[in-house]
């Protein structure tokens, strides 16, 4: 069987180099497509932990599963045995489940490729939507993080405002999943010969024949067959995977490293008595022996950027507690940071912060948190830099949340330069959540320098969107090294 293995930098140049606009749409399933394995699972977990279900009723579930379902009927049946938990919870009760359930997993299993891929359609003007058998409260968390407005899915009962368990009508599996994007297309004004469709199960052959663009993303074996027939091409998403040994020694390998690093230079700074070369040492050990020791790359454009004109003020995208090493990676030297209040408290990272220079901030006290930043300018002014993330705090995606504008005002107190620093894939490596390592390559762009003594305070909103746009469009198109 001969595959048409396509890669993702291909698959993106056939989107931007397609037809555009909003006539054109863009379908992804969701389990599989977009986020890594099954987002069922952790909703069937939690039902267990709170006795929702009953031992018949989980043994049942399990062996249904297993089996698998070949037909329309056999997947009705084994919905029906998966829904059994959802009885007597109101919707506001499951959004709020299904909402503390993204946030701690299903985030995590988001594919790097999938954003991309949804990112050059959104640049591209097509309409996005998800399709998928899974239910609202599975797929709506991660459809707002990642920017997807609409969502066609099963359909749950509700009576009296409570779940039945039951579906209202077919499940959005096979022919009618097919028949709901269809009607959608239909509804919707949408060129279904212009469009594209991303699926990895055999179930879906039905639904990516009506599109015009086809690709079957980590196929099973009976999509892989129908890829074959149809000359559809075949897209392969890596996961971030499950802990296991190998990445557990790497974080335990990338710890050590920060803990010699520190030492090293710190016994270095015993004898010499130079704080500032101190400080340096320990930044520099600090973006080096973690990252080689958990196998981690940093692939770096602009890096003339990263040395001159310092002082400044560098703004950078927050994704991961692995971006403090790389900016140490990056920057080497000559700068502190600013990190939120309860970072002070931490017994290893507060008192080495507190020896770097770094400022404290309340995120949640506004006047606090300003009058706490005043000190910063002084710093900027005798020639220590700051690194500063506008987005306030790590993001569950890749996809950049709103800017804060205090990095902004300080610059232009200070009078010093924004440096862009524009971070991939560090959330790949260490998501916000995650506790173990993932060996790979991190890239930055360190962007020109942004004069912003000419700026008028009465355009500062205009300004720091017009910034923000260049971090959306850096990650967008990656410039090269």
């Amino acid at each position: 069987m001969d595959l048409d293995l396509m890669e993702l930098d291909d698959a993106l140049t056939r989107i931007r180099s397609g037809p555009q606009g909003p006539t054109v749409g863009a379908f992804f399933d969701f389990d599989g497509t977009i986020v890594h394995g099954f987002s069922g699972v952790p909703f069937f977990r939690h039902f267990v932990r709170a006795g929702r279900l009953t031992a018949r009723e989980v043994a049942a579930t399990m062996m249904s599963g297993i089996r698998g379902g070949k037909t329309e009927a056999d997947f009705a049946r084994f919905i029906d045995l998966a829904l059994a938990g959802w009885r007597g919870y109101t919707e506001a009760e499951l959004d709020a489940i299904g909402s503390r359930l993204f946030e701690k997993r299903i985030a995590g299993h988001l594919y790097p490729e999938a954003w991309q891929l949804i990112r050059a359609h959104e640049r591209a003007g097509h309409t996005l939507a998800i399709a998928s058998s899974a239910t609202r409260f599975q797929i709506e968390p991660t459809a707002r993080a990642i920017g997807i407005q609409r969502v066609l899915c099963t359909q749950l009962e509700v009576e009296d405002g409570v779940l039945t368990g039951r579906v209202t009508d077919r499940p959005m599996w096979r022919s009618g999943k097919a028949m709901a994007v269809k009607d959608y297309a239909a509804e919707s004004g949408l060129d279904l010969a212009s469009s594209y469709a991303y699926s990895n199960g055999g179930e879906d052959v039905g639904f990516l024949a009506l599109v015009g663009t086809p690709t079957a993303v980590n196929p099973d074996r009976v999509l892989s067959g129908a890829a074959a027939e149809n000359n559809w091409p075949i897209l392969r998403f890596k996961p971030r995977g499950n802990t296991g040994p190998i990445r557990a020694a790497r974080t335990v390998g990338f710890f050590a490293g920060f803990a010699g690093g520190v030492a090293a230079a710190a016994a270095g700074g015993v004898k010499t008595r130079d704080h500032i070369r101190t400080r340096d040492k320990i930044l520099a050990n600090t973006g080096d022996y973690p990252l080689k020791l958990a196998g981690i790359d940093v692939s770096i454009s602009g890096a003339h950027n990263a040395v001159e004109p310092r002082p400044a003020v560098f703004i950078f995208n927050h994704q991961s507690e692995l971006d403090m090493f790389v900016l140490a990676k990056v920057l080497r030297g000559g700068f502190t940071g600013i990190s939120k209040k309860e970072v002070a408290t931490n017994p290893v990272f507060g008192p080495l912060f507190r020896y770097m220079g770094a400022t404290f901030i309340d995120r949640q006290n506004t006047e606090k948190a300003k009058a706490a930043l005043l000190p910063v300018v002084e710093t900027l002014k005798g020639g220590l830099s700051i690194v500063i993330s506008p987005e306030g705090t790590r993001s569950l995606t890749p996809t950049l949340g709103p800017f804060k504008k205090g990095a902004f005002h300080i610059a232009i107190q200070a009078g010093v330069p924004l440096i862009p620093i524009v971070i991939r894939n560090a959330g790949e490596m260490l998501w916000r959540n995650g506790t173990a390592l993932r060996s790979g390559t991190v890239d930055v762009a360190v962007l020109d320098p942004i004069d912003v003594t000419g700026w008028d305070p009465d355009d500062l909103n205009e300004n720091v969107d017009t910034v923000r746009q260049l971090f959306v469009d850096t990650l967008a198109n990656w410039p090269a090294k």
